[in-house]
């Protein structure tokens, strides 16, 4: 597990950037938090920077649009899902399981 932040760090909308290998994003969907590869699987573009609306997230470079929930892309032109992560708060902090699904992608 590595810690992302605090939660009152991360309000309902909004989205983090872990800097690792892979790096990743972390989002508050109205309160729901999810985490996956930062990097958009069409073109190198930081998901983190995207657009969220529910539980999808936007890439901000050519539209794509990956589910939150799976990693699944929902439209072109990414094809390829990206890794999802646990997340897990413990103490008002938000840490993410970054071992589990390091082989899926």
């Amino acid at each position: 597990m590595i810690r992302a932040c605090a939660l009152t760090d991360l309000p309902p909308g909004e989205a983090i950037r872990i800097d690792g290998t892979p790096p990743v994003a972390v989002f508050n969907a109205d309160g729901v938090l999810y985490a996956i590869d930062d990097t958009c699987t069409h073109q190198d573009a930081s998901l983190a920077d995207g657009w969220l609306e529910g539980c999808f997230v936007e890439c901000p470079l050519h539209a794509s649009s990956f589910d939150l929930r799976t990693g699944a892309p929902t439209c072109l032109p990414a094809k390829r899902s990206v890794r999802t992560y646990p997340v897990l708060v413990q103490d008002g902090v938000v840490y993410v399981d970054t071992e589990a699904n390091r082989d899926v992608a």
